[in-house]
């Protein structure tokens, strides 16, 4: 599985404007909103938000993965973004988030090992300081999708 096969360069931001929580993540989701597997972008956000709600996605490490299912995904598609400022994800660690990955995915999706191996593949790369450090310095989309392809 190439993670890259779900996102695209269109869906990379590497300057998401810090702001709140939501702010962000409103952000992510009208970058999302470009790729033609999202059909609502405001739909979409509903549920991320509402998912958000529940319990942080803000995993620790400077690093958030907020995430919904969605009937306004028709399959598992993710946008990256690094924001420009420290962003309170109410992270498990306490400390900011400035790499995000907003993932959707079809609300019926069954089964559902796509969604969750993807889930589990960037969780893998996040752990990687030098991973994480990698996508906080990097200018390039291209070194950004080429990390991603890394993970085995």
């Amino acid at each position: 599985m190439k993670l890259s096969s779900f996102t695209g360069a269109k869906l990379i931001d590497l300057a998401v404007a810090p702001g709140t929580k939501e702010e962000v993540i409103a952000s992510m989701a009208g970058l999302l909103g470009l790729s033609p597997i999202v059909s609502d972008r405001d739909a979409l956000l509903r549920d991320v938000l509402a998912r958000e709600e529940l319990v942080t996605t803000g995993v620790g490490y400077g690093v958030a993965f907020p995430h919904a299912k969605s009937e306004a995904v028709s399959s598992v598609v993710f946008a990256f973004g690094r924001a420009a400022g420290d962003v309170d994800f109410g992270a498990l660690d306490s400390e900011p988030v400035r790499l995000i990955f907003l993932i959707g995915a079809p609300r019926e999706l069954e089964p559902s090992r796509v969604y969750l191996n993807l889930m589990a593949r960037l969780s893998f790369l996040m752990k990687d300081q030098a991973n994480r450090e990698s996508l906080l310095k990097t200018e390039s989309v291209a070194e950004v999708l080429a990390l991603l392809d890394s993970v085995g």
